[in-house]
């Protein structure tokens, strides 16, 4: 016990001090405490005498074990204490710094003297600090992190990743279902319903996380739910999630608010994603009972966030309209070509570059002529999206009326490019055109800026990648075509495509090209199965979209078989001169026949 003499000297030094000063005796409990720690505790001198700190104060984290080092060697202390006490305060944590002198009578120690300030302010201060230099970080790496690619569920998913766990225990993104490309049923009258495209958890609540991470799944919600009324309102909403809040009334199904509660989730934030005037959708923050509320901070943070993701959701949604747009327009237009006659076989194959690449103007026919003659063409327009799609409709269109003037392929390739020039289009496109006739043997082709026709003679084990000189690209002006002659006789296949199907990022376009003289008919003999083992061997990798041709003429089909008309225009089949083209075979080359 402290004397009374020690007493009264801490007494008169402490009465008036404005920092907390407690005595204690060698057992830890209160024998003095002045008038500021009275104020500090909330409560009277009489309630602290004879009691220990954890008796008074249960709610204080206490050092006790700082007292008793003290009172055991005399050295003075210093510590950190944090906690809430019965005095009136406007921080939700308190802190005092703690500073610990051993009391002594004849050498004896008889207490501890106990000199308290209060820190909360300063302490507060430095973690507002901390919080907001965390959040800023946030925001700053966050461009880094969402938007990495124009896909709007990657997206979405970057997002709830980006904000778990730095905000959230849990987070969903949901968006409004497309209003082209895929079709969702309607929703009833006053329900809302949304499409969860993102979600995350934290690492300890994965577990039960299966439930309610519905990704790409469609989700109803009541009129007056809580996504509802953030969505009606424009502004961010924070909803209790405990038993007995209106959650459980109108936001979801009795399945998902019970695995919400059985997760101990308790409070959300949900925040609308807007850009340019537009509803995207919802950004959804979920946090359990371990974790603090959101507060006004939290609101901020996630609607400075959720502004800046809504624009790369845009970004992506306008993308995936357009996209989608430009694929169904090239799907009807890029239909199949007309057949061209019972005794052709002719198999097609159009194959997209990966979901992320923009849609390309590739394209193909095929057009019957006078005389069991049959032209075909595989032409790319240059660029991509809605525009290149609408140009590959004009060059089809214009080379289809062009078709039925039955003129040379140099010569239609001429008036298809004057034609280009005087309607004003502004996309450039090669194209490749092939008449075949199969009374002659002969293949008449014409290059206006195409990769080289291949040819697969029945019977052999290599193929002919035959160098017919291309001219420049359609819409260009400048003309120069010029026709070439290749032999082409019955169950010869003639093979045409696109720069999808073999060009390669650093690699020279005569390598790509020339790997196909390797590609040869499967066991099969039929087109459709050559065509699948074309694209398996040489389109893995592609970077733009494939279009792929490939026509014979059936061989029971005998070349000396042709009208009296045709004789007097046709010349039957008579192989020319050899010209090996990377095949270990002679084969017959073109030769030129008008230019």
């Amino acid at each position: 016990m402290v004397a009374p003499a020690g007493l009264d000297a801490v007494a008169a030094f402490a009465q008036g001090s404005p920092v907390g000063v407690a005595v204690f005796d060698t057992r830890l409990r209160y024998v003095y405490v002045n008038p500021a720690l009275e104020a500090f505790n909330g409560l009277s001198v009489a309630a602290h005498l004879g009691r220990t700190v954890q008796e008074v104060l249960p709610q204080l984290d206490v050092r006790d074990h700082v007292m008793r080092l003290v009172l055991r060697d005399g050295k003075p202390r210093t510590s950190m204490t944090q906690g809430q006490s019965w005095g009136v305060s406007r921080h939700e944590e308190r802190y005092w710094q703690a500073a610990y002198h051993r009391l002594e009578q004849d050498g004896a120690p008889v207490g501890v003297l106990c000199v308290l300030v209060e820190m909360s302010e300063v302490k507060n201060e430095e973690r507002d600090l901390e919080r907001a230099r965390r959040h800023l970080t946030l925001l700053s790496t966050a461009a880094v992190n969402i938007g990495t690619t124009l896909d709007m569920d990657t997206t979405c998913q970057e997002l709830a990743r980006f904000v778990v766990p730095a905000l959230a225990d849990f987070a969903a993104v949901e968006v409004f279902p497309p209003d082209i490309g895929h079709t969702v049923r309607q929703a009833p009258p006053g329900v809302l319903r949304m499409r969860r495209a993102g979600f995350a958890a934290a690492p300890a609540y994965q577990d039960g996380a299966a439930v309610f991470s519905n990704t790409g799944e469609y989700i109803d919600y009541a009129e007056d739910a809580t996504v509802s009324r953030c969505l009606a309102a424009g502004e961010p909403v924070v909803m209790d999630l405990g038993e007995g809040s209106e959650f459980g009334r109108a936001d979801a199904g009795a399945d998902l608010i019970a695995a919400y509660r059985a997760s101990g989730l308790r409070t959300a934030l949900v925040v609308p994603l807007a850009a340019r005037g537009v509803s995207l959708g919802a950004l959804s923050l979920v946090r359990s009972k371990e974790s603090r509320p959101f507060d006004d901070e939290d609101v901020l943070v996630a609607k400075e966030l959720a502004g800046r993701a809504a624009t790369d959701l845009d970004h992506a949604r306008r993308y995936a309209r357009e996209h989608t747009i430009a694929r169904e327009l090239q799907a009807s237009l890029l239909s199949e070509p007309r057949g061209a006659h019972p005794h052709v076989e002719v198999a097609t194959r159009y194959l997209p570059a990966d979901r992320g690449a923009v849609v390309g103007g590739d394209w193909f026919d095929v057009v019957p002529l006078h005389d069991g003659r049959h032209l075909k063409a595989m032409g790319d327009v240059m660029g991509h999206g809605v525009e290149a799609a609408v140009a590959m409709s004009h060059y089809r269109s214009l080379l289809r009326l062009l078709a039925g003037e039955d003129l040379p392929p140099h010569r239609i390739l001429e008036q298809l490019d004057a034609m280009v020039q005087r309607s004003g289009l502004d996309r450039a496109a090669t194209c490749l055109l092939a008449v075949v006739d199969r009374y002659a043997g002969m293949c008449e082709v014409a290059s206006a800026g195409h990769l080289p026709p291949v040819f697969i003679d029945p019977g052999t084990n290599r193929s002919r990648v035959v160098p017919v000189k291309p001219g420049p690209p359609l819409g260009m002006g400048f003309g120069g075509y010029r026709t070439d002659a290749v032999p082409c006789g019955p169950g010869t296949v003639l093979f045409m495509y696109t720069d999808g199907l073999v060009e390669r990022r650093g690699e020279d376009i005569d390598v790509s090209v020339r790997r196909l003289s390797t590609l040869t008919m499967p066991e099969s003999g039929d087109l459709e199965d050559l065509l699948d083992e074309a694209i398996d061997r040489f389109g893995e990798g592609a970077d733009d979209d494939i279009a792929v041709l490939a026509s014979r003429i059936r061989e029971d089909v005998g070349i000396g078989r042709w009208t009296s008309d045709s004789a007097r225009t046709r010349r039957p089949f008579r192989p020319t001169g050899p010209k090996l083209v990377d095949g270990p075979r002679p084969a017959a080359g073109p030769r030129v026949i008008g230019g």
